[in-house]
């Protein structure tokens, strides 16, 4: 294989690490060796002191990264192997390790960012996305709960945008990724050549992060006009603040101001359409999560990752959407109704808080 056909891309361009995730192909979807080519290549640059900072990207315009590869993960459970747990392991080790990196990361975002991909920008230092960005966390489609750290940055977004987001999969813009505080500039995607030339001629100080700031602020705007989520902010938060899942929906059924009755019935027939065990168990996923550390977010789960591959709605959502192709998930439990309260709570009992996050597998 040649360098340029490698899952990861890895090249040092004036004292900076450029990562490349290069499956143009399959929407540079994560597989377990780009897991590890990752965390290997950083956990190098953190302790080269000619490397002041990293920039992560994905080849391509269509997506930066579009989630983890979960047919690999679907045929793994069904192998009776242990790969999908391990994969797991470590994409929340190198999740993790990224938000603690003590170098400037520059996670440069152009089209989907979804799942997994989210899981690596968020903990980046310097976010910034392009106007082609279309970033979500689609879990509770395909039978699964908001993981690599969800529970964690979703439950910091103002008010209930975070339960909003993680229970309906909805993918938001450019404008809405900055009002949420999901990335932190947006820059034309005309000029990401010209920002790679401004990289690459920089002269940094002794504080790469602060020489950042400066290009970005310089290139990039940090607030876009037009965003969605602000003009329907009052109405998520009062819908989404009930006590469980059938609240919410009962309250989007009663939605009586004329501005929001088309957002509110286009949110009901998503929320039908999504897994009810995934929304209950994402529903107090996120609510916890608002009390935990990132560590103990990363570990609380993997405590349910461990779980849902045999008792969740993970390989019949699989099978719906990439096996048989039919689009048609026989969700169990079937509607919300039926979940009950003790079968979302066995999901989280026997989680102790203060592990101290994921350990990177010997």
């Amino acid at each position: 294989m040649s360098d340029s056909q490698l899952p990861v891309l890895v090249e040092e361009r004036n004292q900076i690490g450029h990562l490349t995730l290069n499956r143009r192909e399959g929407l540079n979807a994560l597989t377990l060796d780009m897991i590890r080519m990752l965390r290997d290549q950083l956990d190098r640059w953190s302790k080269n002191d000619d490397i002041v900072a990293v920039v992560l990207r994905g080849r391509g315009e269509k997506a930066f990264c579009a989630g983890g590869d979960i047919r690999a993960l679907y045929d793994s459970f069904k192998a009776g192997d242990s790969m999908h747990i391990t994969f797991f392991e470590e994409e929340y080790a190198l999740d993790q390790a990224i938000h603690n990196y003590p170098k400037p990361v520059l996670a440069l975002m152009d089209g989907f960012v979804l799942g997994g991909g989210m899981g690596l920008v968020q903990g980046a230092s310097h976010r910034v996305i392009t106007e082609r960005v279309r970033m979500g966390m689609p879990e509770t489609g395909i039978g699964y709960f908001p993981d690599v750290g969800g529970s964690y940055f979703l439950s910091r977004l103002p008010g209930e945008i975070g339960v909003y987001l993680g229970l309906t999969g909805t993918q938001i813009r450019a404008a809405d990724a900055l009002y949420t505080g999901l990335a932190d500039h947006c820059l034309a995607s005309d000029m990401l050549a010209e920002l790679d030339r401004e990289l690459n001629s920089m002269t940094w100080s002794d504080n790469a992060g602060g020489d950042l700031d400066g290009l970005l602020a310089r290139m990039c705007s940090s607030k876009m006009p037009g965003s969605e989520i602000k003009a329907i902010r009052s109405a998520i938060d009062r819908h989404f603040g009930h006590d469980d899942l059938l609240g919410i929906r009962r309250s989007l059924e009663t939605e009586h101001c004329v501005s929001y009755q088309d957002w509110a019935e286009k949110t009901v027939s998503l929320l039908n359409s999504r897994s009810p065990l995934s929304m209950s168990v994402t529903l107090e996923l996120v609510r916890r999560g608002r009390e935990l550390s990132l560590a103990d977010c990363f570990a609380l789960e993997l405590h349910l990752d461990r779980q849902w591959f045999s008792k969740g709605d993970i390989m019949e959502g699989v099978r719906a959407l990439l096996i048989d192709k039919d689009k048609s998930p026989r969700w169990n439990p079937a509607t919300l109704e039926e979940v009950a309260p003790r079968q979302v709570n066995e999901f989280f009992h026997g989680f102790a808080t203060g592990a101290g996050g994921i350990q990177r597998q010997a």
